[in-house]
């Protein structure tokens, strides 16, 4: 970890939380407690919580400085991204950094300066994928198959079938799985389970469209069906929602409250374990990384990965850092993910 990052925080911000160190930062540029509040919306948690590690290493680094850090020269933030990357700091996180301190300066940082010391950063250290290889799909749709039919499971593995069959065929993001609600799951016998996510997700913004989850009855395999999964699922959770729960994935333990997207994650890394699935280096979201790339391999065009796994059709992202060599080397996505994995096990 960083020295930066290491150092005692000063009594004044120790116990302060972020978002209270933002406020009132604006809340000193003559404006209302009313128009911060707006403002303030803007930001998500997740935001707050990638800022909030970069926010108190920039203060604490002002207060040894003796520099005011809201109002600090383009040459003094320089020097201090600078200390970053010679620490060792990769370009993301340098980036991160560079966002909270203009954030905390009341507006953009936009100086040449600053554009040009990134664009360094980024041809001397450019950001790497995450993972250089990626599992295949079908060692943990075969794993699934075992779990049959889908009437007969217990709770837990019906919960745990479905949320990871759903990752794989849609690759959405675990955030996305988690936001499902039940009144937006419309049911086309014979066809498809169409699955709207009206709620903000981390690629929402103006003029983009909210993701539509469409997942087909695959009757060549039922057993791995995500759309059977789904209504298998609505009818065992039915009686368990006497609060009302409107979101689709419930603890399988009593009292059954609505959970988390941390515990969806939970789960899918559960599987991707049993399934054999080497879980000390993939995460839950690898499962979008494994997808993409096998429907890529398969043929699918990039345009329909693009646009089921939720990327615009500028985004360079599935080239640059989803596209990977795999291990052992719309709803024709999802199709593409299931027929390939019955292809396969003849």
């Amino acid at each position: 970890m960083l020295d930066l990052l290491n150092s005692s925080q000063s009594a004044q911000f120790t116990r302060t939380d972020c978002r209270e160190i933002v406020r009132e930062t604006l809340l000193g540029r003559q404006l209302s407690p009313r128009s911060v509040d707006i403002m303030l919306a803007s930001l998500t948690d997740s935001t707050y919580k990638q800022y909030d590690g970069c926010i108190r290493s920039w203060i604490k680094y002002c207060e040894i400085n003796n520099i005011c850090y809201h109002s600090a020269s383009i040459s003094e933030i320089i020097h201090y991204l600078s200390q970053l990357f010679d620490q060792g700091v990769r370009y993301g996180t340098i980036n991160s950094h560079k966002a909270a301190i203009s954030l905390l300066m009341g507006n953009p940082i936009d100086d040449n300066r600053i554009k040009r010391f990134m664009k360094g950063v980024y041809r001397l250290r450019p950001p790497t994928p995450k993972y250089d290889i990626v599992w295949e799909p079908n060692i943990v749709l075969n794993y699934l198959s075992q779990f049959w039919p889908n009437h007969t499971l217990s709770l837990e593995d019906l919960s745990k079938k479905t949320v990871t069959l759903i990752a794989l065929v849609t690759a959405h993001r675990v955030q996305t799985i988690s936001l499902i609600k039940i009144s937006n799951v419309v049911i086309n016998q014979g066809s498809e389970v169409i699955i709207k996510i009206p709620d903000f997700i981390k690629t929402s913004g103006l003029n983009i469209n909210q993701p539509v989850l469409k997942l087909p009855f695959f009757t060549p395999r039922p057993e791995i069906c995500p759309a059977l999964s789904i209504i298998a699922y609505l009818n065992k959770t039915a009686p368990l929602r006497v609060n009302n729960q409107e979101r689709l994935f419930l603890s399988y333990k009593k009292p059954h409250q609505e959970v988390s997207s941390q515990t969806i994650s939970h789960w899918i890394k559960f599987i991707l374990g049993k399934s054999g699935v080497d879980i000390s280096i993939f995460s839950a979201h690898s499962t979008r990384h494994a997808s993409t790339s096998s429907a890529n391999r398969i043929g699918v065009s990039i345009e329909v990965i693009k646009k089921t796994a939720g990327w615009s059709e500028q985004s360079g992202v599935f080239a640059k850092f989803y596209n990977k060599e795999i291990i052992n080397d719309q709803n024709s996505f999802a199709r593409s993910i299931l027929t390939n994995n019955n292809n396969n096990c003849d």
